[in-house]
């Protein structure tokens, strides 16, 4: 880690005075682990299990215990008429059981007779239950059971948003990695007419070459030196967006023009981004975050439709309370002393909640064709870009080839232009061919690992 810090430190320190001397290289494991580590989005995404612990966390609040005070009192023309003292200890439990405990107290000249009770008070320990609706699913039950899935959500949200921030900060590497590579070969092949001019001058002094190819020399200078400043500012914008994905400590960095980036070696986004894990077809789609997520919405829809099926019951709830002055004796508890109620209520018609019932099923079946249609458009895409790595691969020893066969002429054309036995017309034909070939072979090389980290973005699967 100190030696990570130490090299950090030489990179994205800002500098008013640059060194043109030297160069640091960043390469993209560095690149990526940075972005894992710093990047507000990823910051952002791991915000999603907290958001997932803290619903469970209010779902289970709907268990707590509930204690309520009512206190009234009237007095009038030094009449008290009545003083009433009622607290209540309520214990929800998981099958719509309700634990209640009560403490009464109450007196006054026009007390309702109903409320008299003993001096010292009264107290009464009973249960609440419902016997058809609410008894095997409840309000409070669906909603814990769905903070759990909503928990589960939440982790397939993480992954999506963080791979989104890692393909993104991938694709702008590769973007850097691409200019900076065609500014080294557009510069090399710079340097490389300089020096032939320079040659050509000292020809034409010693009478060995014509005026004429100082002219056309400089030309290919001049041309070369354009592109040269195209691929610069392609280069410089691609760096300033890399910017974008590099941050230490919540503060936005500035990555210097003497940082280079390093060629990916091979397997070394599934390295980076995967940690190596194996990945299998089976994976791809039980374990594929958008599908996780689908999934999760889809176990909600079902438990809401379990809690609207459920409401065609009626409403039944039977109360039980043992009554006793004194709560330090438990054997003053006996079946002599309650008060007990029934409550019912029951809607004629339950049209509200057959049209509940069956927009609960339909939105699960919109769900099921939503998974169905993700699924086979994962399946599909994955496919696809194997596919197109492929073919990429295939091209890719094509114009490797190419690129060997036309420096080999280059090479033969210059020996030959040395004998003079060609033209310097013919040698920048060539090589502005040879130019094309390494510049294919570039943009291909890029290609594929663009298309590797579409692959490893469309699969969604994280793991760090």
């Amino acid at each position: 880690m100190k030696k990570k810090g130490f090299f950090m430190s030489i990179v994205f320190v800002l500098m008013t005075i640059q060194t043109s001397y030297a160069y640091q290289e960043l390469t993209y494991n560095e690149f990526i682990t940075y972005v894992k580590t710093h990047h507000p989005l990823v910051k952002q995404a791991n915000l999603q299990t907290e958001m997932g612990t803290a619903t469970i966390l209010k779902a289970k609040g709907n268990f707590d215990p509930k204690l309520t005070a009512a206190y009234d009192r009237k007095k009038f023309k030094k009449t008290t008429y009545y003083d009433e003292l009622n607290t209540t200890l309520k214990i929800p439990t998981w099958y719509g059981v309700e634990l209640k405990a009560n403490f009464e107290k109450n007196e006054g000249v026009f007390l309702d007779p109903s409320l008299t009770v003993p001096d010292d008070g009264l107290y009464s320990a009973g249960i609440s239950i419902p016997i058809a609706q609410g008894l095997l699913i409840n309000e409070r039950m669906a909603m814990l059971k769905k903070a759990h899935l909503y928990q589960k959500e939440t982790r397939a949200k993480r992954e999506l948003l963080i791979n989104k921030a890692l393909y993104k900060a991938s694709i702008a590497y590769f973007k850097w990695l691409e200019f900076s590579r065609a500014y080294k070969i557009q510069n090399e092949f710079l340097k490389k007419a300089t020096e032939r001019t320079e040659a050509i001058k000292r020809s034409v002094a010693q009478g060995e070459k014509p005026l004429i190819d100082i002219t056309e020399a400089t030309i290919a200078i001049q041309d070369r030196a354009l592109k040269l400043e195209v691929i610069a500012l392609k280069m410089n914008k691609a760096r300033l967006h890399l910017n974008t994905f590099l941050w230490l400590d919540d503060v936005p960095m500035e990555l210097q023009e003497s940082v280079l980036p390093v060629f990916p070696e091979k397997d070394v986004l599934q390295k980076t981004i995967f940690n190596n894990n194996e990945i299998t077809a089976e994976a791809i789609i039980d374990q594929h975050p958008k599908l996780m997520e689908i999934d999760t919405k889809i176990g909600a829809l079902k438990i809401d439709k379990r809690l609207k099926i459920n409401k065609l019951l009626p409403k039944i709830f039977i109360e039980y309370n043992f009554l006793t002055p004194k709560y330090d004796q438990t054997s003053s508890l006996n079946t002599a002393n309650y008060k007990t109620g029934i409550n019912m209520s029951f809607p004629l018609f339950l049209r509200k909640e057959r049209g509940n019932i069956k927009l609960a099923k339909l939105k699960i079946e919109a769900a099921k064709f939503d998974r169905l249609s993700n699924s086979l458009a994962i399946e599909n895409k994955i496919k696809a870009l194997k596919n197109e790595i492929k073919s990429i691969d295939t091209q890719n020893e094509l114009i490797t080839d190419i690129a060997r066969k036309r420096l080999k002429l280059v090479t033969v054309e210059e020996r030959k232009f040395s004998l003079g036995e060609s033209s310097l017309f013919l040698i920048n034909s060539r090589e502005q061919k040879l130019i094309a070939a390494q510049e294919k072979e570039n943009v291909l090389q890029i290609k594929k690992l663009v298309v590797l980290a579409n692959l490893y973005h469309t699969i969604g699967k994280v793991n760090f």
